[in-house]
């Protein structure tokens, strides 16, 4: 059985729920009291990653730490389709490429959100900064591939665990105090996400209203 560590206003831990949920993937969560508590930087938990950081994942003997190692993870394994994943090496480059930025770059992001949500004492001005000129480039790339014909942030013509490692933090940016007005692609992919048909929510990400509801 998989067993995750699991934190539910994680943005990081979101992504991993989702694609476990888009695989069809059963799975134990094991809540870890991030905030108010400090369960993560517990002797216990230390153990389990000296990092003190969620998410982790178990696997049988396998033991994996960082969201976007989890995701090549759990794509490479039980993606019979390897369409989450592709194994061509050009697709998985330019993959790797895109979830370093959404463990990078877009985590400026999580940081404003942990500053507005959390408390957290960081330079909300400079982080918030980061944050758009990380959205600017994101958004620019998603024009460029519409333009192109394609929907969706790597090379393919179909979503893949790039979209899934970038989604949250950008659809959470709110939390943190920042808009996403002027970055309209960024807008229609998030939509776009959101209409997978596995896709779940999370505290903060809502699925489509309902047709009589968007009515009102």
């Amino acid at each position: 059985m998989i067993r995750l560590y699991d934190y539910v206003l994680s943005g990081n831990c979101y992504k991993i729920r989702l694609l476990l949920a888009i695989l069809d993937l059963e799975y134990e969560a094991v809540a870890v009291d991030f905030y108010p508590g400090r369960a993560h930087r517990e002797p216990d938990f230390l153990d389990i990653n000296p990092l003190g950081q969620l998410p982790v994942l178990e696997d049988g003997d396998v033991r994996l730490r960082d969201a976007q190692a989890i995701l090549i993870y759990l794509a490479a394994k039980y993606d019979g389709t390897r369409e989450w994943f592709p194994e061509d090496p050009t697709s998985q480059g330019e993959i790797a490429m895109w979830l370093s930025f959404a463990g990078g770059e877009i985590m400026n992001a999580s940081a404003a959100r942990l500053h507005d949500m959390l408390g957290y004492e960081l330079d909300i001005d400079k982080a918030r900064a980061a944050a758009h000129d990380a959205f600017r480039v994101l958004d620019d790339h998603l024009t460029e591939r519409e333009i192109a014909g394609r929907d969706w942030v790597a090379a393919m013509a179909r979503p893949t665990i790039a979209d899934i490692a970038c989604f949250p933090y950008v659809a959470l940016a709110g939390d943190g105090g920042i808009s996403l007005d002027d970055y309209r692609a960024i807008q229609r992919w998030l939509d776009r996400v959101k209409a997978i048909p596995e896709f779940i929510p999370m505290p903060g990400i809502h699925l489509f209203p309902r047709a009589s509801e968007r009515a009102m």
